[in-house]
């Protein structure tokens, strides 16, 4: 009998009913970061939850237009298991930036370096080269998950700076690595 296959996740848009879950696999998530000894992923103390604050603007960004400032777009991606990762896109916070979005993605214990990270960004990208304006995808990550890094730039980010002792978090100094990739459309 030959051995069950790996089931692919299934990728889909995030869903007012999905929040819930959503959050409950986000500070399951959250768990891991910084864990013995791995680098952080997050800029939160370790065993910290997702703060609620910020769980409640991420809901609302949801349903804000995309040609309004604030708006958020985000995806899962689903198997036996639940939620095993996500990635989203966001408007930034400064004006004159709407040909521009933030991402942050996150990929569950369970799923980690078996692809699906470039899976969940080739999706938003196509998403965005197609449903957006956008011309660039930025985002921010911590300069010691060098994980998350590399990760990036296979997937064609570009470093375009780095912002030394950003963070203090648990006794560290942690420095901040901005990327950044323009759509080909």
């Amino acid at each position: 009998m030959p051995a069950p296959q790996r089931q692919e996740p299934a990728i889909r848009a995030l869903t007012a009913d999905d929040l819930s879950g959503f959050f409950t696999y986000l500070n399951d998530h959250l768990k891991d970061n910084g864990l013995d000894g791995a680098p952080l992923f997050q800029p939160l103390p370790r065993r910290q939850e997702f703060p609620a604050d910020k769980a409640a603007a991420f809901s609302k960004a949801l349903e804000v237009p995309l040609h309004k400032p604030g708006w958020r777009r985000a995806w899962i991606a689903t198997g036996h298991d639940g939620i095993l990762g996500h990635i989203d896109l966001r408007a930034r916070g400064e004006g004159g930036t709407a040909h521009r979005a933030l991402l942050g993605m996150g990929v569950h214990r369970l799923a980690r370096r078996q692809g699906l990270g470039r899976v969940l960004v080739a999706s938003a990208l196509a998403w965005a080269r197609s449903a957006t304006a956008l011309e660039w995808i930025d985002l921010e990550v911590l300069s010691v998950n060098e994980p998350a890094r590399a990760l990036y730039r296979q997937c064609g980010f570009r470093q375009t700076g780095e912002i030394e002792d950003m963070f203090r978090i648990d006794g560290e100094r942690l420095a901040y690595t901005l990327m950044s990739l323009k759509l080909a459309r």
